[in-house]
């Protein structure tokens, strides 16, 4: 789904659907408490957040990856149809089998997608998988985290604090602060997120286009987007000097169609502008016009790597040694 613009700013219709969350809430603690949590063999580190759409969650768990030697991801797959477990095969899988996001996973290190998270596990560590990254999954309490990183959204934090359907929070912040190891905010910390999180540790990040995307300064773009939050998409192409001459939003994970796509590279040619989207939104294209579009590709920039190296300390004590 597309983000909602009163779960930001809020207004008369967040305050009428207000009553509701109590529901939503309620609905969350029952899926925790109703499950046993089981303990894997090797360490697991969840990179989730507490807001439903984008914050930036599958770069940091691309990067947290990197730190650990031998990890594997592993998803739920959201959108996809393969139940699991079931590892992921960019050359023979498609969004539509396991998700857009395992896909881009797959490409730096071996992801398993799995409806079932303790299985999954199971399948990843027997596949070799020396750690487990979960991009997303902080609200699933069927695996034991050795670690869990809430990733926030600097500009727009935690919202209008409300949570769905009145606001975007999947759980109130409290709630979610508590079971969490450290927050890491991406992007400029706009609503005073690093004073809100008590004693945790603060780790400060930013998305940094790859560089082929530097030469977009001064460029005209018709941009388009389906993730949580597109005007993030936007305003990262902004700070690249890119001149929107287009800019179109759509519900996260949309499913391209054909006419769609043909539509937008139409409309770039009359502007005369380059067609750009996400690194996510791109696997969702039609293979046969892929080419005509571009792809913004980021990666994480942590601000202090130190930081983030202490708070991995415990994990990074506990990987097995290959061969062992």
């Amino acid at each position: 789904m597309k983000a909602p613009g009163f779960w930001y700013k809020g207004g008369v219709l967040s305050h009428l659907l207000a009553p509701l969350s109590p529901l939503w809430i309620k609905a969350g603690q029952r899926r925790q408490t109703a499950v046993t949590p089981y303990r894997a063999a090797v360490p697991v580190v969840c990179i989730g957040n507490l807001v439903a759409g984008g914050a930036g969650k599958t770069p940091v768990a691309l990067s947290v990856a990197d730190y650990l030697d031998g990890a594997a991801f592993l998803s739920r797959g959201y959108g996809g149809e393969l139940a699991g477990p079931v590892q992921v095969d960019p050359k023979t899988h498609d969004y539509r089998m396991v998700g857009d996001e395992p896909l881009l996973l797959a490409e730096s290190a071996p992801c398993w997608v799995a409806k079932n998270r303790r299985a999954g596990a199971r399948a990843a560590i027997a596949g070799g998988a020396r750690a487990l990254v979960m991009d997303d999954g902080f609200q699933n309490a069927s695996l034991i985290k050795d670690l869990s990183l809430l990733v926030v959204d600097g500009p727009v934090g935690f919202g209008n604090g409300r949570c769905i359907p009145a606001g975007p929070l999947r759980e109130p912040v409290e709630q979610g602060l508590a079971r969490a190891d450290a927050v890491v905010i991406v992007g400029e910390d706009r609503t005073g997120i690093a004073r809100k999180v008590g004693s945790l540790p603060v780790l400060f990040a930013t998305l940094e286009p790859e560089i082929e995307s530097l030469t977009l300064k001064g460029e005209k773009v018709v941009a388009f987007a389906g993730i949580g939050r597109p005007e993030k998409f936007f305003d990262t192409l902004e700070g690249l000097g890119a001149v929107i001459v287009g800019g179109y939003g759509f519900p996260d994970h949309h499913p391209y169609h054909p006419t769609e796509v043909s539509e937008l590279i139409a409309e770039a040619e009359r502007q005369e502008a380059a067609l750009i989207t996400t690194t996510k939104d791109y696997v969702r294209l039609p293979p046969h016009l892929r080419s005509q579009v571009g792809v913004l590709r980021v990666s994480v920039t942590w601000a202090d790597e130190a930081a983030l190296q202490r708070v991995l300390d415990p994990v990074l004590q506990r990987l097995i040694p290959p061969g062992t």
